[in-house]
């Protein structure tokens, strides 16, 4: 229950911070207005963050960035490589389509329907 209130709260607090960017009006310096959005995802991210579902969520990050730094990454010729791969196979396959399309409408518009 208890943590239904925090993360009541932290939403409450989010919300409070998007509207102030609106209270605030547009004779007040963007700047202030920005500040109060920040001000309040601040705030409700802390507010979230010592509540349980928070606290799983910090754990979780933080078994995603080392999961992340298990990745082998690609080197930059094999990332060019394959970028190169792709493209080509992406215009054989334009070709091929296109050739496709013109093929059946000549069958069906010139052969079968006899329109020319």
């Amino acid at each position: 229950m208890v943590d239904k209130l925090k993360f009541t709260l932290a939403i409450a607090l989010v919300i409070a911070g998007v509207a102030g960017f609106y209270v605030l009006g547009e004779e007040q310096p963007l700047v202030l207005r920005v500040l109060s959005v920040l001000a309040g995802l601040a705030a409700g991210g802390a507010v979230a963050w010592f509540s349980a579902p928070g606290r799983r969520f910090g754990e979780f990050v933080r078994a995603a960035i080392t999961e992340t730094r298990k990745v082998v990454w690609p080197t930059r010729k094999e990332t060019t490589q394959m970028t190169g791969i792709v493209f080509v196979f992406v215009v054989v396959m334009a070709i091929f389509l296109w050739l496709t399309d013109k093929s059946l409408e000549w069958v069906v518009y010139d052969l079968v329907l006899g329109w020319k």
